[in-house]
């Protein structure tokens, strides 16, 4: 199989972008629906200004998020026929819209976790939940893939060391 040329990679990477974004995109959309309806629950008018701080917080995380992941269609359809050195710029700016979109997608989950734990369990429970889903979600979204990587195809040697030898047949 012939390598891909810079054009190729760049397109490849973009759709790539683009369909990652429609899983991650339903999840927080589904999360936002529910927060709009949360405040016209009976019962919603008793929770402490504590809980509905982090409520309206996880509100607008799941708001900021929504854009956020968002924006690379968006960037994508405003600019896509342009030149390749264009799209590449296209694709590490949407590359980090999409992490700091997911960064308020964990910001909103928890804010959610908290609020549900706090009406059903308390303040202390609750914070232990969402404290401890953010830990979950920091090592699984972020910690260990930046722990995984390796070089970028731009940074891999033309030539690399023959291991050969060191491999069992």
């Amino acid at each position: 199989m012939a390598e891909e040329d810079r054009k190729e990679r760049v397109d490849r990477e973009l759709i790539e972008l683009l369909n990652e974004l429609r899983i991650a995109l339903p999840g927080v959309q589904v999360l936002f629906a529910f927060l709009l309806v949360v405040p016209f629950q009976q019962g919603f008018s008793q929770v402490t200004d504590l809980t509905r701080y982090v409520y309206f917080a996880g509100l607008l995380s799941s708001a900021v998020a929504i854009a956020f992941l968002i924006a690379p269609a968006t960037y994508h359809r405003l600019n896509m026929r342009r030149p390749v050195g264009e799209k590449e710029v296209m694709l590490f700016t949407s590359s980090k819209f999409a992490i700091i979109g997911t960064v308020f997608i964990a910001l909103g989950i928890c804010c959610s976790l908290f609020v549900i734990g706090d009406v059903l369990f308390g303040d202390v429970v609750a914070l232990a939940f969402a404290l401890g889903v953010a830990l979950m979600i920091a090592i699984l979204w972020y910690v260990v893939p930046i722990r995984r990587r390796g070089p970028t195809p731009d940074t891999v040697p033309d030539s690399l060391p023959d291991t050969s030898a060191h491999t069992k047949n």
